[in-house]
């Protein structure tokens, strides 16, 4: 070894491949040697010097997949590794060592923490390129696979079981972070009558029109659109407080109208509209579980049906309490 780098991230980002891979060594030699391999295979590279940095980088970046050295000062392989395994956003991230150490002992150690493979230096380029597309590729179809049985097959957003995760993740998440959560149901106004008057062809239209207008309006990365269940299609709104959560609300309920999908049977106007209950919590202090959050809001949602649809309904558990 060439002793430990200061702190260093370089970046590469001419790639053939659409692919990044992040590096993990305090070897400035061999990260410089596996980002001359892994470029000439037209990969991006994100090269990191130590663990912490390239847990940083694993959470910011989202690589494809890592190359990681075992034995680094402060922060070991092992334990980024097991770091990285467990988060939700981070666990499925192909990790391969790369690593000096020989026993078969600490290769079994670091396939029992997470790691998909073990290669030990030095090491022949060919089996790198080699070992990585392999890893690449099965990743690839188990994230197919994940999307096969994530996304609902008529709207091509995500479905009841996706949102079921999401929910629980999030309120985990929030419990931990003491933050707010918010949560929006939404139902097309009359859209049986809808059905019925132009058949479900034009039914399964409408909802794809309105499930894609809604994701177009949703900007941010954390917040997941799902398709609940018929006409109706949750929101999962992470660290959003009411007013927010309001506000995001207003956007969906004027933008399906600014559809104009013509409906001049309904009898609330000529065209589509939606009606939206809302509930933001701070989950484990003013609510006590992801079923009481989505009971509350559907709630809000049968108020807004009630009134006269076609508008928002909702509680602030967060600030009233419950």
């Amino acid at each position: 070894m060439t002793g430990p780098l200061k702190e260093e991230k370089k970046v590469s980002v001419n790639s053939s491949s659409g692919t990044t891979i992040l590096c993990i060594d305090d070897d400035h030699d061999i990260l410089t040697l596996l980002e001359k391999i892994l470029i000439g295979a037209g990969y991006a590279v994100i090269t990191a010097s130590n663990g912490k940095q390239g847990l940083r980088e694993t959470l910011t970046r989202k690589p494809d997949l890592i190359l990681l050295d075992i034995v680094m000062p402060d922060m070991d392989g092992y334990e980024v590794c097991k770091k990285i395994k467990d988060k939700e956003e981070t666990k499925n991230i192909p990790i391969i060592f790369i690593t000096a150490k020989k026993e078969d002992e600490d290769e079994a150690k670091g396939l029992k923490i997470g790691a998909v493979d073990y290669i030990r230096k030095p090491f022949y380029p060919p089996i790198i390129k080699s070992r990585i597309r392999t890893q690449l590729d099965l990743k690839l179809k188990t994230d197919m696979l994940e999307r096969l049985v994530s996304i609902d097959g008529l709207t091509n957003i995500y479905n009841r079981r996706k949102f079921d995760e999401t929910l629980k993740l999030e309120w985990k998440r929030a419990m931990r972070n003491n933050s707010p959560l918010s949560l929006i149901m939404s139902d097309i106004d009359h859209f049986k009558g809808y059905n019925d008057h132009y058949g479900h062809t034009t039914g399964d239209d409408c909802l794809r029109r309105v499930s894609q207008e809604m994701k177009n309006l949703l900007q941010r990365p954390a917040d997941l659109l799902a398709r609940y269940g018929g006409e109706e299609f949750a929101v999962i709104l992470p660290e959003t407080d009411y007013n927010g959560a309001i506000y995001i609300s207003t956007i969906l309920l004027n933008g399906i109208e600014d559809l104009n999908i013509s409906y001049p049977h309904s009898p609330i106007a000529g065209h589509v509209t939606i009606s939206i209950g809302v509930v933001t919590s701070i989950p484990g202090k003013n609510c006590d579980t992801p079923l009481q959050l989505i009971e509350i809001a559907d709630s809000m949602l049968y108020v807004a049906k009630q009134n006269g649809r076609n508008q928002i309904q909702g509680k602030d558990l967060s600030f009233t309490g419950k």
